[in-house]
């Protein structure tokens, strides 16, 4: 993919009185009314204080959750206001509606340097249907469009992808810049050894990705419920854990291919369900047919943390097991320490987003001790996958 033009390479004085949109990623988990992570509104700050203290006038738009159309008040974008005004140290423009004439009006007032924030975006189906009327109306409140908004550009909706035909500067945000700029190097010029560990629960998800990735990594180090379609197709028992048969003869051509790079866990921390009495660590051969793996034994962690050393690149994506429960966190806290000790000793550190992001914040791990925490999972592995991101694609070429 191209390099696309970013908000600070044009002349700060091009911003100036202009309204700029900002589409951004503000989904972020609210729990009675209260932001419990804002990772995803800090990364943002750089580009619009950029903006603002070049005098533009900022209209920011996200959406959050799934309200499929409907007004849920506890998917409102309120809160995201209200810490907003502590980050920028100035009143937020709330109109509490994403179209329409208080919108319209609001945005015209806009001073030099003031910012606001429209309503949940998905409160309108047309969103997500990329619908031509709604997009126009969205382009009609700005003169020039940001896209800071990496963890959706993988959706061609009507914000990051329809109302785009009505501008002529189609800019990156600072932050999309930065993960366009280290996820190419994963996939161009990973700096040698590169250790890649896969997580999660589905190899269908991250397959584009997996199948780019596998080829220039030195080790990739696979636990998770993903480990155990692997562990299938090397004909083992696989007791009650999750299958994903569709994957299986991937899988098996994969091992038979890269048998030297791919490393899979050797013993499991196992219980009949998450949260029951009975839990035990067992090894590959020993797996129970009454029983589930919920995290990546002992043993494997010794194995995998063994290859993540200070040196060369290191990328994460995915969970090694239930980490939400502290009875299965062991596996994916040994990672996540592994892998801030990695960055500190020199290696290049890049973590994949969605739920690794969770799993880093609960093993006391910060997010400065990665090189680059990507805020987009599923956008994250379709980039790598060398798929085309219609939110990026469509933006103007530096």
């Amino acid at each position: 993919m191209k390099k696309k033009l970013l908000v600070t390479d044009l002349p700060g004085s091009q911003y100036e009185g202009k309204r700029v949109f900002v589409r951004v990623d503000f989904n972020v988990p609210v729990n009675g009314g209260e932001i419990t992570e804002d990772y995803r509104i800090r990364r943002t700050i750089p580009t619009i204080d950029y903006l603002t203290r070049c005098g533009a006038r900022v209209i920011l738009a996200s959406h959050m959750g799934r309200p499929k159309g409907r007004r849920i008040e506890h998917l409102s974008m309120a809160p995201v206001a209200a810490r907003l005004n502590e980050f920028l140290g100035t009143k937020i423009h709330f109109p509490g509606a994403v179209v329409g004439r208080k919108v319209e009006n609001t945005s015209k007032r806009l001073k030099n340097g003031e910012v606001m924030l429209l309503e949940n975006l998905r409160y309108h189906n047309e969103e997500q249907e990329n619908d031509a009327d709604f997009s126009k109306k969205l382009a009609s409140l700005a003169d020039i469009y940001v896209n800071e908004a990496f963890g959706t550009s993988h959706r061609a909706h009507a914000s990051t992808y329809g109302m785009t035909a009505h501008f002529d500067k189609k800019l990156a945000g600072l932050m999309v810049g930065n993960e366009m700029k280290f996820l190419s190097r994963l996939i161009r010029r990973p700096k040698k050894p590169y250790v890649v560990i896969v997580g999660g629960m589905k190899i269908k998800d991250k397959i584009g990705a997996l199948k780019n990735i596998i080829k220039k990594a030195d080790k990739v180090l696979i636990g998770g419920g993903v480990a155990y379609t692997f562990l299938a197709a090397c004909g083992m028992s696989v007791g009650k854990c999750s299958v994903e048969n569709e994957m299986l003869y991937w899988a098996r051509d994969a091992l038979n291919t890269y048998k030297e790079k791919i490393l899979l866990p050797v013993d499991h921390v196992m219980a009949e369900a998450a949260g029951g009495k009975k839990t035990l660590a067992v090894t590959s051969s020993e797996i129970l047919d009454d029983m589930t793996a919920f995290d990546i034994g002992p043993k494997t962690v010794e194995k995998f943390t063994s290859h993540i050393k200070g040196e060369g690149t290191v990328f994460w994506n995915g969970p090694m097991g239930f980490f939400e429960l502290d009875d299965f966190s062991n596996g994916t806290s040994a990672i996540a320490r592994s892998f801030a000790l990695a960055t500190w000793r020199g290696a290049i550190t890049v973590l994949g987003g969605g739920d690794s992001v969770a799993a880093l914040k609960k093993s006391g791990v910060k997010f400065s001790e990665a090189t680059h925490v990507s805020t987009g999972g599923g956008a994250c592995f379709e980039f790598l996958g060398g798929s085309d991101l219609p939110g990026i694609s469509i933006l103007s070429d530096s």
